[in-house]
């Protein structure tokens, strides 16, 4: 059946992507052994030191901020996106004439590197930028913020990018799932006096399953271990305001050159990352149904 088989490429792809999660954070089988100790590169020779990166790293207020960071990014962009997607994806699987023209465009952020995406709502964001530019035209000059400058929003703001950015992605995750629900359910659904949420919540849904996996698997390893927006758009700040986990990886391993407390860090999201990944696999996978 259809709707097994996406299921099946569901788990492969989570597979996969927790696979290259782990080479690429830089925690793998290699990696993960300096995490024990103080090597610092070329400077010197490693010597095994147990938990003690670790134990810096749970009694390190900036990295528990950074923890707390990448835990609430992933999931309020793994909430807001799937939402976002699933609305796209339910208003344009239709005949609308201008469908294609719409899906294109709401995709076309997607296929961007996140750099170019990070530049781009830097400058919309400044405070005399376009964003700005755009309340005060429309008569809300009240409203106008320094979006990346102020500790209260400049997180919120980078969620926004990240869901703006991907959220055309989870779209067309979705539309390959609604091709997939038989239009007989819905006739027969309707035909029975079923509203449209109705129709919605028991025969769409359940059917979607196995793209909601896809979808959620993807954005929520993508969210974890989230760099280059956050590297670009704000380095981390103001303050740790936006610090997450692979940003401060990166300024330990790469900037102090302490690489054993950076391999640490990077076993720690890794390890993040497979357990949510599971988890929410998991979870999900009572709720699959056959048509």
């Amino acid at each position: 059946m259809v709707i097994a088989a996406l299921s099946r490429l569901a788990s492969r792809l989570a597979r996969h992507a927790l696979a290259y999660d782990a080479r690429s954070s830089g925690a793998g089988a290699s990696g993960g052994l300096y995490a024990f100790t103080d090597w610092a590169g070329r400077r010197g020779g490693a010597d095994v030191v147990g938990l003690a990166n670790f134990a810096e790293l749970l009694a390190s207020p900036p990295a528990l901020t950074a923890l707390g960071n990448s835990l609430l990014i992933a999931g309020a962009a793994t909430v807001v996106q799937t939402v976002v997607g699933l609305a796209l994806a339910l208003a344009l699987h239709s005949s609308l004439a201008s469908r294609n023209l719409l899906r294109t465009l709401f995709f076309a952020p997607a296929l961007l590197p996140p750099v170019v995406i990070g530049l781009l709502w830097q400058y919309i964001l400044t405070p005399a930028g376009p964003f700005n530019d755009l309340l005060r035209g429309v008569g809300l000059g009240s409203l106008t913020q320094n979006w990346l400058g102020d500790s209260d929003l400049a997180l919120g703001s980078v969620i926004a990018v990240i869901v703006w950015q991907n959220a055309g992605l989870t779209m067309v995750i979705y539309l390959a799932g609604l091709q997939n629900v038989p239009a007989e359910l819905l006739e027969t659904a309707q035909l029975d006096g079923a509203s449209w949420w109705q129709r919605l919540r028991h025969v769409t849904m359940p059917l979607l399953v196995p793209a909601t996996r896809i979808a959620l698997s993807l954005t929520l390893i993508s969210s974890l271990k989230l760099f280059d927006q956050v590297f670009v758009m704000t380095g981390g700040g103001p303050g740790h305001a936006t610090e997450t986990l692979s940003l401060i990886m990166y300024k330990e391993a790469f900037v102090s050159g302490r690489y054993g407390y950076g391999a640490a860090i990077a076993l720690v999201l890794t390890m993040i990352v497979f357990a949510f990944a599971l988890l929410q696999l998991r979870g999900l996978r009572r709720f699959e149904v056959e048509p």
